[in-house]
């Protein structure tokens, strides 16, 4: 049996889980008020910190899947995505427009990664 390890454990959720490993992160959002530029890069540190916390870094991820409030964003967000994805190293990837939990909110990012096995 493989242990689970859980990050950032509150109430309602964990920030990220770790078993048999896989990481799997839960949808990482920024600051409401914020342009959509500026979320999308918080969003994207959220997930560096959480991937430092679990011993990998971006190289590992899998699978990540992008929700926007609205998709006349995506160019936007796409600017700061290509420049922070590490080339050769891009996860599979799909996006789409959804009612976030708070309207605020204009990205959700979550994101599957592969831990190196010892």
């Amino acid at each position: 049996m493989s242990d689970i390890t859980r990050l950032h454990t509150g109430p309602r959720m964990s920030q990220a889980i770790i078993h048999n490993g896989t990481v799997y992160l839960a949808g990482q959002v920024a600051a409401e008020g914020q342009s959509v530029t500026a979320q999308t890069q918080g969003c994207l540190d959220k997930i560096d910190a959480l991937l430092a916390e679990a011993g990998i870094d971006k190289t590992r991820i899998l699978t990540a899947q992008i929700w926007m409030a609205d998709m006349a964003d995506f160019a936007e967000m796409n600017t700061v995505w290509d420049a922070w994805v590490a080339q050769g190293h891009c996860p599979a990837r799909y996006a789409g427009e959804a009612k976030l939990a708070t309207p605020g909110y204009l990205v959700e990012i979550i994101v599957v990664a592969a831990q190196d096995r010892l």
